[in-house]
């Protein structure tokens, strides 16, 4: 099913409500042969299931599916679309394999690699999750030299600039980013440097000041926060470290996005509380063990954090949770 606006179209396929023995024949031909302009056999024995969405807009194409292990294929006749991009798969969550110019790569999973649009090409994915890209070549030109000589070259996913782009697709996909006018451009402008930077195998980005880079790291950070911010022990050094930049660095990557680390951290914390003493049965536990659970380790601050942004007690939320539940 599409969505499309002027300049962006969304297109989602799904084999979920197709019988069985219509799966691939319609995959193949539908979305394969009409959308992505390659050729799809199946490369297992198993009952064949995929969900897939891909996403198209003025300077980048995405697709990311799930599903059974398949081969797709870019022969001559595919190539006369005349789409001269480069492709940008990265792997997930297994191995897959890729031939191109006689050459034959094999990626284990997070890793990435660069491929040729205007050329032919099999690459044979294992089942799962799996997500590629396309960039316009003239894109890449002006950012690197000799782009040809770049593909085909495995990245391996503890690459540096791999993570940031990884960590800033997944940033921008989840916040519909790509479908938004106002940040679309900026966007797509980030993803084509930190592709550019991933297959050019550049030297350490360190604390840089460009601005694709400083939106990816901060985009990491965030990722980590994210994941971690129960753990009481989490602080602007523990994260600092694991994304291999300095507490200063990463303190002006949070104050120049509109919020400090602390102020983060305390928001995930308290939009946790808040769901669980909202939750019918939380009763059950104690509200000094949510408060514990979330990651504050000072009861007294998580009372007044929690009164001064919901403007209730976490006591009244429980009782508004409970009216709430009783009411339905």
């Amino acid at each position: 099913m599409p969505a499309c606006t002027a300049d962006f179209t969304s297109l989602r396929f799904s084999t979920r409500a197709i019988p069985e023995r219509m799966r691939i024949p319609m995959w193949r031909e539908e979305f394969g042969r009409c959308v992505v302009h390659v050729d799809i056999e199946p490369s297992s024995g198993v009952p064949f299931r995929v969900e897939a969405t891909l996403q198209a807009l003025p300077g980048l194409r995405t697709l990311a599916w799930q599903g059974s292990a398949m081969r797709f294929k870019r022969s001559h006749t595919n190539i006369a679309d005349g789409d001269d991009s480069i492709g940008f798969i990265i792997c997930s969550p297994s191995k897959s394999q890729l031939s191109q110019r006689g050459q034959d790569v094999e990626l284990r999973a997070g890793d990435a690699v660069g491929l040729l649009h205007s050329e032919p090409a099999v690459v044979t994915y294992a089942e799962g999750l799996q997500f590629g890209l396309s960039v316009p070549r003239e894109a890449l030109t002006q950012r690197v030299t000799n782009v040809d000589s770049l593909t085909m070259r495995p990245i391996p996913r503890r690459a540096e600039a791999l993570r940031l782009l990884v960590a800033y697709l997944k940033s921008a996909l989840k916040e519909g980013a790509l479908a938004a006018p106002k940040l679309r451009d900026v966007v797509v402008t980030h993803i084509h440097d930190l592709v550019a930077l991933a297959i050019s195998d550049c030297a350490a980005l360190g604390e840089s000041s460009a601005s694709a880079v400083v939106a990816a790291r901060h985009s990491a950070a965030l990722d980590h926060i994210v994941g971690h911010f129960q753990d009481p022990e989490l602080s602007l050094e523990v994260v600092a470290r694991c994304q291999g930049i300095s507490p200063r660095y990463l303190q002006h990557l949070m104050t120049s996005s509109g919020t400090s680390f602390t102020e983060c951290v305390n928001e995930l914390r308290l939009q946790r509380a808040f769901a669980l003493l909202m939750e019918p049965h939380s009763s059950a536990q104690r509200i000094s063990d949510i408060a514990l659970e979330v990651g504050f380790s000072d009861i007294s601050h998580f009372n007044r954090l929690f009164r001064a942004r919901f403007g209730v007690s976490p006591r009244g939320a429980r009782s508004a949770g409970r009216l709430l539940a009783d009411s339905k």
